[in-house]
């Protein structure tokens, strides 16, 4: 039986695929767990990119079928997301910033991962952030 942390490492684990074919191979392997998962990409300047970076996430999770599209499935995607923007904010406001989000959903458990690299003149920082949110589990979603 899997727990939120296993979802947690599965969400981080989309985040950090660095090729689509290493993303699609791992979304198979996780599909074998009965792990629903995806991966997007997304860069720009991270206040004028926030709304999309929001968007991205739920229209990804809708599409490979992590959460219905119902506003139970898109709430659960955005306040995952609120909390892993809310951990990284402080250090993305102003700056440009490239990375990758993961989703990941098994049962009622769904997970939000981000990875960023933060443009700094010719230096890149990098940061992470995973949260949790309990979704309903009557939320099926089928393929």
């Amino acid at each position: 039986m899997l727990q939120s942390s296993d979802i947690g490492r599965a969400a981080l684990r989309m985040a950090l695929t660095e090729t689509r074919t290493e993303e699609y191979n791992l979304r198979d392997r996780l599909e074998k767990q009965g792990i629903h998962a995806v991966a997007v990409n997304f860069g720009g300047k991270f206040l004028d990119i926030l709304p999309k970076i929001y968007e991205s996430a739920i229209v990804a999770a809708q599409r490979q079928h992590v959460i219905t599209d119902t506003h139970v499935g898109d709430g659960s995607v955005l306040g995952a997301m609120e909390s892993c923007i809310e951990q990284l904010k402080l250090k993305l406001i102003g700056m440009n910033v490239g990375g990758k989000i993961g989703i990941a959903r098994w049962n009622e458990h769904l997970c939000v991962a981000v990875y960023v690299g933060v443009g700094v003149l010719h230096f890149n920082e990098v940061a992470v952030s995973v949260a949790h949110r309990v979704i309903r589990d009557t939320e099926e979603v089928h393929a």
